[in-house]
């Protein structure tokens, strides 16, 4: 991963730059010499904020096939229902 570091002026000259640096890691965004903020891509910024994915999720992606689910006994039991 590289840390890429542009001065707000560089960011306002060459914002294109900084959005193709994001593919490689972070852009620090320096405000007066000073870390201000950071600039990501999307993707690393879902990464990052650990959105819970459902076990549907998990089980449909890639090399899904390979895990192996192992599920406790079921201990609930359907009881018959009265609908008179």
């Amino acid at each position: 991963m590289t840390v890429t570091t542009l001065s707000g002026r560089e960011l306002n000259q060459d914002l294109g730059r900084a959005k193709r640096a994001t593919k490689d890691g972070p852009v620090i965004i320096t405000d007066r010499g000073r870390p201000a903020h950071v600039l990501l891509s999307f993707d690393e910024y879902k990464r990052l904020t650990g959105k819970m994915r459902t076990l549907g999720d998990m089980l449909a992606a890639p090399g899904a096939e390979e895990v192996d689910l192992t599920l406790p006994p079921r201990t609930e039991h359907a009881r018959p229902v009265d609908l008179s």
